[in-house]
């Protein structure tokens, strides 16, 4: 059983650390690396057809933007990842990939540089723990200022 490290493709400039460093880990492990998109549910309730509309075009935004960084992570990882598109907030979306996939066992996320913070999602995991769903769930936060160099250092 190979173990995954899934990383939340988003459009963060730090995005990039998170993705080269879990491909690497998974290279260096003989893991793969597992690319989740969350998309936000739809607003529009009363509309079905405009609602169906934004839904098809963010799930092919989605696909397309998997697609792009799945051939830089198979490069780097030696394995095709996995590609995983669920509407939903993305902690719930990292809830549902994780309870979905065993061999998920560490999540990767890059922190943001700055003054703004390390980003919603690693404030929230240092606040209310790494437990997902049923499990805890490692959680690996890279520094987003990281250059390719010190990734590959420490990957």
């Amino acid at each position: 059983m190979a173990r995954k490290f899934l990383v939340v493709v988003d459009d963060t400039p730090e995005f990039d650390s998170a993705l080269r460093f879990a491909a690497r880990r998974a290279r260096s492990t003989g893991g793969r690396v597992v690319l989740l998109r969350a998309i936000p549910p739809s607003a529009f309730e009363h509309w079905s057809g405009v609602r169906e509309e934004i839904e098809r075009q963010q799930r092919e935004e989605a696909e397309a933007l998997l697609n792009r960084f799945g051939e830089k992570a198979a490069d780097l990882s030696g394995a095709a990842p996995v590609f995983l598109v669920e509407e939903a907030e993305t902690r719930d979306a990292i809830i549902k990939a994780v309870d979905a996939d065993p061999e998920i066992k560490i999540l990767v996320l890059a922190a943001a540089v700055g003054t703004r913070g390390p980003g919603p999602l690693v404030a929230a995991i240092a606040k209310e723990g790494a437990g997902v769903g049923g499990r805890r769930l490692p959680v690996t936060v890279v520094p987003g200022d990281l250059t390719d160099e010190e990734v590959e250092d420490l990957a």
